[in-house]
């Protein structure tokens, strides 16, 4: 592995972990395009990456940050971490059998319609 490589590897996870522990994203938002225009991963790579990244240690130092101040539901968080498991596996599998062209579309389009609704809602 190159140098540069390294270093943008490096700044990807910086960013996205800092923004993650901001605002409570970062794997979809920021580090699977970051992958596919400064890596030049497809989006399967870039999707498998990623979720290969929220593996138990993404979250802990963050989500420790929230329980400390008595702002982390552990009930729910442990309900949606288990479905989430599940969910996974089963959405890996169909994102698997979708044209990789596609899936980058279906990708881009479920931003835009989330980040259309954030900056609208009240």
């Amino acid at each position: 592995m190159s140098t540069s490589l390294f270093l943008i590897l490096l700044a990807i996870g910086l960013v996205a972990g800092t923004i993650s522990g901001l605002i409570g994203v970062g794997g979809a938002i920021i580090i699977i395009p970051a992958l596919l225009y400064l890596i030049g991963m497809d989006q399967y790579q870039a999707q498998g990456t990623s979720l290969a990244i929220m593996l138990p240690p993404i979250g802990l130092l963050a989500a420790y940050n929230y329980f400390k101040a008595g702002e982390l539901n552990l009930k729910y968080a442990m309900i949606i971490a288990v479905a989430f498991f599940v969910g996974g596996y089963f959405g890996s599998k169909l994102a698997l059998m979708i044209p990789v062209d596609n899936l980058r579309k279906i990708f881009g389009f479920v931003l835009l319609v989330i980040a259309i609704h954030i900056i609208f809602s009240k």
